[in-house]
Parts: C-alpha cells; structure tokens; sequence
C-alpha cells in the first residue's frame, strides 16, 4: 500500500499538479505512515516517504504563480468549494505541513536522514515564519493560506485561532519544537515554546476549547503541553497541573461526546 501511494505521488509530482491533503497528511496520508514505519523500525520504506516528503517541500507552479509544494486546490475539508477558490496552503498538524515538519524532525533526529532533508525542515519553518502572526508571547499562526493571501503576501486573520492538537498553535509549537531540537536552532526553540506559554494565557484562545476531546479540546491542548514541557529547557514554565484543572471539570459535565 505504502509503494502504490508513494508510487501515485511521485507521478503526480512529476506531473507538476497539486497534491490532496489526504496525500500527504499525518490522518490519512503517507506522513501518517511514516509515523507507523518509524514506530515500527521500518527504516528501508520509511527512508522511501522522507525523501518524498523532501519532493513535497518543493516549490510547485499554479496559474502562473509559484506556490509551496504542499498548496492543494481543495478547501481544508480535501474537496472543491467555492470558498477557497484557488486552494489553500494548510498549516496544522493534522492536515498541514506540520504534520510532514514533525516527522522530518523526529527522523533526523533519530539519524534517519535522505538526501535535502535539512533543507526541507528549513524551508517548512522559514514558510511557518513568513506566515506567523504577531510575535513574542502573542505569535500565532492561522489555520490556513487562501490563495487570495498567498497574492497578496499577508494574511486577513487577525482573530485567533482555536488552541487544538490538530490546527491551532499547540500542534504548530510542538512540531517547531521538535525541527529547533533536531536542527540545534536554540533560538526558534525557545519562540515556539513561549508562543505556547502565551497561548496558554490567552483567554480568547482558550474559551473556543468547548470540549474535552483529543483533537479539537482540553485534552489535546493538555496532551501537546506536556510533550512540549518535556522538551522544553525549562519545564517548570509550563505549569502543567494547573492546566489539567478545566480539563477535569469539562469531564465531569454531562455531555454526548466526551472524548
């Protein structure tokens, strides 16, 4: 399954078209199958989807402009709508470049490395830079890039964002977190981890959590802190107990889906 995915992707590259997110993507695509391989210690396949993820990073031409590699023609739901003419370029973790920047970083650094994978991890979070929002305790990113945005070089949302694992800062933070530890980038580390201290104390982040789930909610955000507070150089700022509280009392709340 890996080789036909792998084998479809590379043709399509080839061909010069834009991918899905569902190609490349940590849920459904074949990051997510780098995750297992490396899981399972299949290094031979797993070098086969890193130096294809190196390809994704490359710069792709669309209607005469020069986009990021990883730039679809759907909306973020993976289809054709009307409200994301011309495509988007997605951001988070679950669907977005991140997801392909945490495993090129785990990989590397764990000695896993192909040809132009310390470029790619360069040019992800050089692209992450351009797009982030504000700076210092306040910096954020959106969920996505329209293309309308993409023209113009700057981007219209100014209200943040949902604090989930799968598209809000903590799972931008902590695949930033992992490329600045694998690439020795001491100063990116310490601006992921304290745009996550800040949004940690950032009510208007903070009350669109409406859940205690996994990937949209509490425990995700809960989750993703303290894999970041365990990499962090300093842990203790994290404080994660006192984050563990509202997650506590959404459980306790009835509700049709806890997560």
């Amino acid at each position: 399954m890996t080789r036909t995915r792998l084998h479809r992707a590379h043709d399509r590259i080839d061909a010069g078209r834009l991918p899905t997110l569902g190609e490349y993507d940590l849920i459904r695509g074949l990051t997510g199958i780098g995750a297992y391989l490396l899981h399972r210690r299949s290094r031979t396949l797993l070098r086969d989807v890193l130096t294809y993820l190196v390809r994704v990073t490359q710069p792709l031409r669309t209607e005469g402009h020069i986009v990021p590699g990883w730039w679809t023609a759907n909306a973020p739901t993976d289809t054709p709508s009307p409200r994301w003419p011309g495509g988007h370029a997605n951001l988070g973790l679950a669907h977005g470049i991140t997801g392909p920047l945490a495993l090129l970083a785990l990989t590397f650094r764990a000695g896993i490395a192909v040809p132009g994978h310390d470029t790619a991890i360069d040019r992800i979070c050089h692209w992450l830079d351009r797009w982030q929002i504000s700076r210092g305790p306040t910096a954020r990113w959106p969920e996505a890039i329209s293309a309308a945005e993409h023209k113009a070089g700057v981007t219209r949302r100014s209200r943040p964002g949902r604090p989930s694992w799968c598209y809000g800062t903590p799972g931008i933070v902590r695949a930033q977190q992992l490329a600045a530890i694998a690439t020795d980038d001491r100063a990116r580390q310490r601006r992921a981890e304290r745009a996550l201290i800040g949004c940690l104390n950032d009510p208007r982040q903070l009350d669109q959590l409406t859940d205690a789930s996994l990937c949209h909610g509490w425990a995700g955000l809960l989750h993703t802190t303290s894999r970041v507070a365990a990499d962090a150089e300093d842990a203790d700022i994290f404080a994660t107990p006192r984050l563990a509280y509202p997650t506590l009392q959404q459980q306790r709340r009835p509700r049709r889906d806890p997560g």
